[in-house]
């Protein structure tokens, strides 16, 4: 599957020093600096494209943006592969409600996703990685974990026994009446009669009437959905075998802790012998005027329509940084309204013909995103030079800050 165009990103001024990325990782819930690398290998999970692309979406790949930036600024080559769950039960069943094929449907959300990709100045993936093409790499997946005894059958479908992974559970923190309750409010089968564990999670569904399927070694059928991460992750990241672990960053929203990313972690585990990722990296969840924002609710805010109706996509992008990447934070007018401001302020003092000292300035905005992305604090550095520069202090570039605004923070004014 095609990714989107790239995007051009500027020079770093050497004279910059670039400290060491720390970020939260949600296994040890501490912040960790990454090791000094020629490459990172990073894997973010894509969307189920039925319901493209809402500002929680969003907010998710602008936070692995940021990463993707600060890391090649550095000079090191950032291997980034992303998927698309191109076929799962929520995109039958929207297909189905609305009367369309689910291919088409599909097709149309993806397109529109890598259009909102490009208007958000997204950098794209490497490797962008559809379900359905990866099926061939889902059965060899399987196969590995048939080969070490985790496979097992209920009727005809194949279920991983998460619990021959010892570390099953540690990197999400929940607790068992937890984790049983989170699977079953997100895609999970507690309930299935014949599961040796109520946690165990499909990795073949087979075939059912009415419902696409492909052949494999298992008999005609589909992918489940964490078996589908782990296959394309190890497949396009390729794990050197000397490394203490198969990936550097495993990376997606905060609904994907549990039990997404578990299950799938506990599956590389069990194939490689390592485990999957060396820090584990999660965006907060998008709300709207004090609610949650979901499907079900029907009010989520489409990337695609705020631009529709004229809003500059940079201004959503200002708009989003303006919060911390790892807290839930809710969506408004208001925070609409301020970033408009903010950016006007931002292009009125670039086009000065003289503008206040930018050296500090771009050096704040560098240790603030090196600081777990900490893009608040980057936006005010951002904010006290617009306050000095309308005050008359000179003796800086704005091409300059112009252009390290665009490297680390990936908006184009």
């Amino acid at each position: 599957m095609r990714s989107w165009p790239t995007v051009a990103i500027p020079d770093v001024d050497p004279k910059y020093t670039l400290p060491k990325l720390t970020l939260k990782d949600t296994l040890s819930g501490t912040k960790k600096a990454l090791p000094t690398k020629n490459l990172y290998r990073m894997y973010v999970c894509g969307i189920t494209p039925y319901d493209a692309t809402h500002l929680g979406h969003a907010a998710t790949y602008l936070t692995f943006d940021l990463i993707n930036r600060y890391l090649r600024a550095t000079g090191a080559e950032v291997r980034y592969v992303q998927n698309i769950t191109d076929i799962d039960d929520p995109l039958l069943e929207r297909a189905k409600r609305d009367g369309i094929d689910w291919e088409d449907l599909a097709h149309s959300q993806i397109e529109l996703f890598r259009s909102d990709m490009v208007n958000l100045h997204i950098l794209p993936p490497e490797s962008y990685i559809g379900a359905v093409e990866a099926i061939p790499l889902v059965t060899e997946a399987i196969e590995m974990l048939k080969e070490v005894h985790t496979i097992y059958s209920v009727d005809d479908d194949l279920y991983f026994s998460v619990r021959s992974d010892a570390e099953f559970g540690t990197r999400s923190h929940y607790s068992q009446v937890e984790m049983q309750e989170i699977f079953s409010q997100r895609g999970g089968d507690p309930d299935r009669v014949g599961k040796k564990d109520v946690l165990d999670c499909l990795v073949w569904l087979a075939a059912r009437p009415g419902e696409p399927s492909w052949p494999s070694p298992f008999g005609a059928g589909r992918p489940g959905w964490h078996i589908e991460c782990s296959a394309i992750a190890l497949a396009y990241l390729k794990p050197e075998p000397a490394d203490d672990y198969a990936i550097d960053i495993q990376g997606g929203g905060s609904d994907l802790i549990f039990p997404h990313h578990e299950m799938g972690a506990s599956q590389v585990a069990m194939m490689t012998g390592k485990p999957y990722a060396q820090t584990y990296v999660h965006a907060g969840m998008v709300g709207l005027d004090g609610e949650k924002m979901s499907k079900s609710k029907g009010n989520l805010v489409f990337v695609s329509k705020l631009v529709a109706a004229g809003v500059d996509p940079m201004v959503i992008r200002l708009a989003l940084l303006s919060a911390a990447y790892g807290r839930d934070r809710m969506w408004t007018d208001a925070v609409l309204a301020e970033a408009t401001a903010r950016m006007a302020r931002l292009q009125s003092a670039l086009s000065r013909n003289e503008v206040a000292p930018t050296k500090e300035c771009i050096a704040l905005i560098i240790a603030s995103l090196a600081d777990n992305l900490d893009s608040p604090r980057a936006i005010k550095a951002i904010d006290s030079w617009i306050e000095q520069t309308e005050s008359g202090l000179t003796g800086g570039s704005s091409g300059e800050l112009s252009r390290a605004i665009d490297t680390f923070l990936g908006i184009a004014i």
